[in-house]
C-alpha cells in the first residue's frame, strides 16, 4: 500500500477522535465545509458535484420523462464504474480545500457489528460541530442547505415534485423533504410532529430503521428472512461482472437460470444478487422508507427524505460515504473474482443498453449499447480533457491511486464469504405497474406459517429498483 491513499472506515476516524487524535476527522469536516461554501457555479462546489447525479436536470431529460436528466447510471452495467468515478471526483474536490490536501473519503461500513448494533456513525446525526479550537459550525455531514434553487420540470408527472428552493435543508427518515406547492403544507405538519419528539428520539428512530433494513426486521421487531446484510454477502458471489453490476442484468440472469433442469420444478437454481440491490435498500432506509408490519402499516408513512430519490440523493452528504462503501464492496468482488485489471461485459445483454431502466443520460443517444468504452460523463481524466471510461477506473490502486482498509464484517478470506442456501421455493411477482405509484416504494411478500404471517422478503422499488421508472417510455 506504499504511496497509496487509504480510504478508511469512517468509524475508525470517529474512534480516533474520541481517543484524542482529532485531526483526521476534523480535516474531513473542514473539507466538506469548504466545498459546501464554494459558489454553486464552481465545478468543485458541493452544489455542482451533488447536482451531477440527478437534479438539476439537463439535456433531453430536463423536461422529458422518457430520458434521464442526471448523469448517474442505474440499472445498467455502468452503475459501479460511474459511481466510482463520481466518488473520485468528490474526493478530489475535498483535496482542493487548503489544508485538506491529504484527505481521503472514508466509507460507512454498513456490515460491521457497530452498524448492526447502533446504526450510522453518530457524527452524521449531529446538527452542529465543535472544533478542538472552539469554533462551532453547522455540521456539513448532517445536511446541506441549498445555495441555489432547483426546479423539477417533470412534476407532477411522473411522480412527485422534487423542486427545492434556496435555503432548503436536506433531510432523512423520518422527516419529509417534499416542499413543492402541492406537498408543502402536509410536509410542514409532518415535520412539526417529528420535531416534537426531540433530536435524541428522532436519531433513535432513524437508526432503528437502518438496523431493521440490514437485519430485515419489521417495525414490530419481527425478524424476516435475508436482509440487506445478507445481500451484501450474496452479491460477492455473483458469477460475472455483468450480473454483479446492476439489477436489470441480474433479473435477466435469474430468469434465464430459474429452475435449470426443468421439469424438476422443486429444484431452484442459485439466486444472483447484484451490488445495486443492497445499495438501493440503504438509500431507502436512510431516505425515508420502512419495512412495514404484517398489516402493511408503516410508523411514519409521511417520511420522504432526499436519499430515497435519484433526483435529490446526491445532495445528502451521507450519499458519498454510502457510495464509498459500495465502491469498496465492488473492489472486494474484483479481488475475489480476479478482475482487478479487466472487467467483462456480456454484449447486448439486458442492462447493456442506454434505454434500460432509467433511460439515456445527457448526451447519450437512445438505443446505445453500453460497454467499458462508453464515456462516464462528465468526468475527465486528471489533467486532461479526455472523458473517463470504465477502463480508466478498473484498478483503483494503479489507475486512481487509492485502496481500502480491511472491511470489518467480511471474512479474512473472501473465499469464505457466507452464501444463502438454495431456497426450497421461489415466489415470482409480476404485473406491477410502477408508473401508477408515485415515488419510490417497497415491495413486500408475506407468507403464513403456523397461523402467523411472516415476512420472507422486501425489495426497494421504483427510483431505486430494477426497471424502476416504467413511466420513462423507451427505458422500460
Amino acid at each position: 500500500m506504499a504511496g497509496l491513499r487509504v480510504r478508511r472506515n469512517f468509524r475508525d476516524l470517529q474512534d480516533e477522535y474520541d481517543k484524542g487524535n482529532r485531526k483526521p476527522l476534523e480535516t474531513l469536516i473542514r473539507a466538506f465545509q469548504g466545498i459546501q461554501e464554494l459558489p454553486p457555479h464552481d465545478q468543485k462546489s458541493f452544489f455542482s458535484l451533488a447536482g451531477l447525479h440527478g437534479e438539476p436536470f439537463r439535456g433531453a431529460g430536463w423536461g422529458n420523462a422518457s430520458w434521464w436528466g442526471g448523469y448517474c447510471n442505474h440499472g445498467n452495467v455502468l452503475f459501479p464504474t460511474w459511481h466510482r468515478a463520481y466518488c473520485f471526483a468528490l474526493e478530489s474536490a475535498l483535496q482542493s480545500i487548503p489544508g485538506c490536501e491529504d484527505v481521503t473519503l472514508p466509507y460507512w461500513n454498513e456490515i460491521e457489528e457497530a452498524t448492526l448494533e447502533r446504526g450510522i456513525p453518530e457524527v452524521f446525526l449531529k446538527k452542529k460541530w465543535t472544533f478542538e479550537d472552539g469554533g462551532v459550525i453547522d455540521n456539513p455531514l448532517y445536511s446541506y442547505k441549498f445555495q441555489k434553487k432547483i426546479t423539477d420540470n417533470l412534476n407532477p408527472f411522473p411522480d412527485a415534485d422534487y423542486s427545492k428552493g434556496y435555503g432548503y435543508e436536506t433531510c432523512r427518515y423520518p422527516y419529509s423533504g417534499l416542499v413543492g406547492p402541492a406537498d408543502i403544507k402536509k410536509t410542514e405538519e409532518h415535520n412539526a410532529k417529528i420535531n416534537e419528539l426531540g433530536d435524541d428520539k428522532v436519531n433513535e428512530i432513524f437508526n432503528e430503521n437502518v438496523q431493521s433494513w440490514l437485519l430485515h426486521t419489521d417495525i414490530d421487531g419481527v425478524k424476516g428472512r435475508g436482509g440487506v446484510l445478507q445481500k451484501f454477502f450474496d452479491c460477492l458471489n455473483a458469477p460475472n461482472y455483468t450480473v454483479f453490476s446492476n439489477t436489470t442484468s441480474a433479473t435477466q440472469w435469474n430468469d434465464d437460470h430459474f429452475n435449470v433442469g426443468e421439469p424438476t420444478s422443486d429444484t431452484v437454481s442459485p439466486h444472483v444478487v447484484p451490488l445495486e440491490s443492497p445499495h438501493n435498500d440503504i438509500h431507502l432506509a436512510v431516505g425515508g422508507y420502512e419495512i412495514g408490519d404484517a398489516n402493511f402499516d408503516g410508523e411514519y408513512p409521511g417520511a420522504n427524505g432526499d436519499m430515497g430519490e435519484n433526483d435529490t440523493a446526491g445532495f445528502d452528504p451521507v450519499f458519498y460515504f454510502h457510495h464509498c462503501f459500495i465502491d469498496a464492496m465492488f473492489w472486494q468482488w474484483q479481488k475475489k473474482h480476479g478482475e482487478i485489471k479487466q472487467l467483462n461485459v456480456i454484449p447486448e445483454y439486458p442492462g447493456t443498453n442506454s434505454v434500460d431502466n432509467q433511460g439515456p443520460t445527457p448526451g447519450t443517444p437512445g438505443g446505445t449499447w453500453l460497454s467499458l468504452d462508453t464515456p462516464l460523463d462528465p468526468f475527465k481524466l486528471p489533467g486532461t480533457n479526455k472523458t473517463m471510461t470504465s477502463k480508466d477506473v478498473i484498478d483503483i490502486e494503479t489507475q486512481l491511486g487509492y485502496t481500502y482498509s480491511p472491511i470489518k464484517g467480511l471474512p479474512h478470506s473472501l473465499d469464505d464469504v457466507p452464501a444463502t442456501g438454495h431456497p426450497d421455493h421461489v415466489l415470482r411477482i409480476s404485473g406491477i405497474n410502477r408508473g401508477l405509484i408515485p415515488g419510490s416504494f417497497i415491495l413486500s411478500a408475506w407468507t403464513t406459517e403456523n397461523g402467523l404471517r411472516e415476512l420472507p422478503e422486501s425489495s426497494a422499488c421504483h427510483n431505486f429498483c430494477a426497471a424502476a421508472r416504467t413511466d420513462r417510455g423507451p427505458s422500460k
